[in-house]
């Protein structure tokens, strides 16, 4: 029998997918929204989290610039906080 992981260990597995998702785009947008909002989840926030990181950048960045519509299932405040695009620091 497998030990679930804790609430941190998979807060910080969520971080490290966050931030290499394999292009400079989506990891500054995908890690900053985990950087601004992480510290404010529970669980459900995170297993929310957890399911968007299964999805492909191209859709995912799609919702969070408004671009294409959000799934049913992705809808609510957390992805209004994602298409406010306001915690995206881009280096320069």
């Amino acid at each position: 029998m497998t030990d679930m992981p804790t609430f941190d260990e998979r807060l910080a597995r969520a971080k490290f997918r966050a931030w290499h998702r394999g292009t400079r785009e989506a990891d500054y947008m995908i890690g900053g929204f985990f950087d601004r909002y992480s510290s404010q989840w529970d669980e459900q926030a995170l297993g929310w989290f957890e399911d968007l990181l299964a999805e492909d950048d191209v859709d995912v960045m799609a919702w969070a610039l408004k671009t294409a519509p959000v799934p049913e299932r992705f809808q609510g405040e957390q992805i209004v906080k994602m298409q406010a695009l306001d915690y995206v620091d881009i280096p320069r």
